[in-house]
Order: structure tokens, then sequence, then C-alpha cells
């Protein structure tokens, strides 16, 4: 990203956006709310910055997530076809209404606390496996596989089915510019996964939720094929892209932060407010879904004009001292109320109670059974995605 106009507004690097997206965010942020910049794609967005503003374009209905909304050769996003592409982050009301319905009471806090024993047996198994290692790589042996297994068993993925899953979707969200081919490879790689997939649920129907949006589709037709398919590829995708840098984020800060660390050890009853705290101090997702101006927007004091592309920065808003005191401190006790890490509004995450319980879960699990957990590397030493869009490690070694 770097920024077009105003003349004066400082330079954005990439790398650095990448490396420490606060910094950048915060310079952006205090020299004004809104800015004319250049995305990813090569092409004019406006990017909000401040708390406030943020929250109230989150909800603004002005603010379309349909790209037939974009100005005529004003946005470039990853070409999907039509069965992965008519998900929920491409959609309006009312079909954002009535698919929402359709799936938002498997996500609900009675259906999430019935997977909370799941998820304890899931992570105690990747520990146990851990254990007599000493060493590990924190994302590859438990970040990640622990949320693909829970959302997998939900849909009712089998086991053998699951092993390319972790590397299509690190193709299609933070693509290599070296390799452009393998985001292609992967789109094609989850379209017949999900196609073989449903064929399965339809031929041998199971108590999952795959299943039962199988039966949505052909029983009820309350489902477009597109959009069955669709949902699924969502619904996998975020069930476990965001929650694996969720859990590294969170478990890197608290490895930094000895005194944070030690609170949360000496009383486990913090855990749920630090998740929260922890998902606003670095969460996974910087910038919200890109949003399209339905007409003229005013926005702290700037007209983002109709057909645009519009950038909300959760990172940034995440860090306003106007919101937030002391923002840069991580506090696992401070009152968190309002964060925007999970959304705001009618498109506020889906899987919000399932996200916070494996996170809780996750942590709780690990600290407990690592009691001397600790980073195997210095800090300067991790890398971080070369994404924009995704803040998450691509390993943490720990030893314990």
């Amino acid at each position: 990203m770097s920024l077009a106009t105003p003349a004066d507004s400082p330079a954005v690097d990439p790398a650095e956006l990448v490396k420490d997206p606060y910094a950048v965010y915060a310079r952006l942020r205090e020299q004004g709310p809104v800015h004319a910049v250049t995305g990813t794609d090569g092409l004019p967005a406006w990017l909000i910055t401040r708390y406030e503003d943020v929250r109230h374009a989150l909800a603004d209905p002005r603010l379309s997530l349909d790209k037939r909304n974009a100005a005529p050769g004003g946005y470039r996003g990853m070409a999907l076809p039509p069965a992965l592409d008519a998900n929920l982050l491409n959609m309006d009301p009312p079909d954002h209404t009535r698919i929402r319905r359709l799936v938002s009471r498997a996500f609900g806090p009675h259906q999430v606390t019935r997977l909370h024993e799941p998820i304890r047996r899931t992570a105690g198994r990747l520990l146990d496996a851990m254990a007599p290692r000493g060493r590990a790589d924190l994302i590859s042996a438990y970040a990640a596989p622990l949320p693909i297994t829970v959302i997998c068993d939900l849909l009712g993925v089998q086991e053998e089915a699951r092993g390319d899953f972790r590397s299509w979707t690190e193709a299609l969200v933070s693509p290599d510019p070296e390799h452009p081919g393998r985001a292609g490879d992967a789109v094609r790689g989850l379209l017949g996964f999900f196609t073989r997939l449903i064929a399965d649920k339809r031929t041998r129907p199971a108590d999952d939720l795959m299943s039962a949006l199988v039966g949505l589709r052909d029983e009820e037709d309350r489902l477009s094929e597109d959009e069955l398919t669709s949902l699924a590829f969502l619904l996998l995708i975020a069930g476990y892209e965001n929650t694996v840098h969720l859990i590294g984020n969170a478990t890197l800060a608290l490895l930094e932060r000895p005194d944070q660390l030690a609170a949360v050890r000496a009383d486990p009853g913090l855990l749920d407010n630090a998740v929260e705290e922890l998902a606003r101090f670095d969460g996974p997702a910087p910038l919200a879904i890109r949003r399209f101006a339905t007409e003229d927007v005013p926005v702290g004091g700037v007209t983002v004009p109709a057909g645009s592309t519009v950038l909300l920065s959760l990172a940034a808003a995440h860090r306003d001292p106007r919101r937030f005191t002391d923002p840069d401190t991580l506090d696992v006790t401070r009152d968190v109320t309002g964060h925007l890490a999970l959304g705001h509004g009618i498109h506020y995450c889906l899987g919000a109670p399932l996200a916070r319980a494996e996170t809780r879960i996750a942590l709780s699990a690990l600290l407990e059974r690592f009691p001397d957990l600790a980073l195997a590397v210095e800090p300067s030493e991790l890398a971080r995605r070369p994404s924009m869009r995704s803040r998450g490690l691509l390993a943490l070694p720990v030893r314990y």
C-alpha cells in the first residue's frame, strides 16, 4: 500500500507495514482520519484509521461488501469462480441476512459450549505429541492443527481429506509473488475439495453441519448450489485462518511480557478478558474486509466518492488513544469493551463465540501443560507472513 494523496502524507513502506503495522498506522492516524491510498492491487482506495470512524463505517449500510458497487475498473480483487465467490463476505442484505440466518444457530453460544470438551481433547492430544520433544514450532504443531480439526469435525470433513487444506489456504490468503500460479492451483484444489465434500454428504449424510447445509439446498431450496459451495468455503477458511493467527499472536504477546503472562497464570479467570485484549492488541486482521461506497460518504471531514474502495484499519483503530488509554500496552485486566477485532454491525463475525472458545482453551491448556514455556529464538528472528491483510507468524519456535 502506498499513499497517493495528499502530497504531504508520509510514505508507506509495504515491508514496514508487514513488520510493524502499528507504527505506520499511528503516523497516518495522527495525520488525519482518512487517506487516499494505492491499494495492494495498484488501484486507489480510501483508508480510514480512527476508532470512531472505523466503528461507524463497519455498520454503515452505504459501505457495501458487494463488488458490483465498485466503480468500473476501480477494484481488482482475487478472481474466484462463482461457486466460491457467492459468500457472505461479498453480500449485502437481503441475501446476506437470509444466508447468515441459516447458519447462525450452529455458531451460537449454546452450540459452541457443546464443543468445549472436544476442543480440550484435541488440544490435549496435540500437546501430548509435543511434550516429549522439549521444543516445537507452535504454529505447525498446535495453533494450526487445532482450529482445522475443530472446524473440519464440525462440518464433517474426514481426516484423510484435510491434508492439503492449509497449503491451499496459505496460497490464497498470502499469495507468493514469486509463484503467482499457486493461487490459481489453490482455487482449483479448493473447488474440487468442496465439490467432492458436498457430493459425499448428498450420498452419505451424517450428523454434521455440512450435511445440514446440503439438506437446506436439496430439501428446502433455501440455498443455490453456488451459495452452498461458497458458504462451505467461507466457513472452513474463516474458521481456520484467523484462529490460527490469533492463537499464535496471543502466545507471542504473553511470552514477550512476563508480567502479563504471570497475571494470567496466577488467575486463570482472567483468560476470557485476556483473549479480548490480545485480539485488540495484535489481532490477525489489520484490515476489515474491503467495502464499496454506494454514494458519496462523508468520513472525518472527507467525502469518500461513490464507487470507491474503502479500507477500514482495525489495527489503527485498536491503538487509537482517543478510545483506549495507553493503547500500545498489553493489559489483560483492561476493559476492552467495544474492540472491533471480530467486527461490528451486521457483518460481525459469525464464528466469534467459536474463535473465542478455541483461543481461550488453547491458551489455558498450553500454559497449564508447560509452566516453563519460553521463546526458543530471539523475537527479532521471528518472521511474519508477507501480507498486509492478515497478520500472522510463519513459525513460533518455543521450548519447554
